[in-house]
C-alpha cells in the first residue's frame, strides 16, 4: 500500500500542475523574506515548489533513517 501511495501522490501533483499551467498562464512573482523572483507562470512556480519540497523530504528521510539505524 505504501508503494502505491509513493507513486500516486507525485503523480497527482504532476497532473494538477499540468492542468493548472495549461488553464492559467498568468505570470506571478514570488516574494519571500524581502527577495523577489522573476515573473513566471503559476504552473512553473508550483512545479518548482513541489520539486524543492520532495527533495527536502527525501533528504530528511535519509538523515533520520541513518540516525535511527545506528541505535
Amino acid at each position: 500500500m505504501g508503494r502505491i501511495l509513493l507513486g500516486l501522490i507525485p503523480g497527482c501533483w504532476v497532473a494538477a500542475i499540468a492542468i493548472l499551467s495549461v488553464q492559467n498562464a498568468t505570470p506571478v512573482q514570488l516574494q519571500f523574506l524581502g527577495l523577489r523572483s522573476i515573473e513566471m507562470p503559476v504552473g512553473v512556480a508550483m512545479g518548482f515548489c513541489a520539486a524543492v519540497g520532495m527533495a527536502t523530504t527525501a533528504i530528511f528521510i535519509a538523515l533520520f533513517s541513518r540516525r535511527n539505524s545506528r541505535r
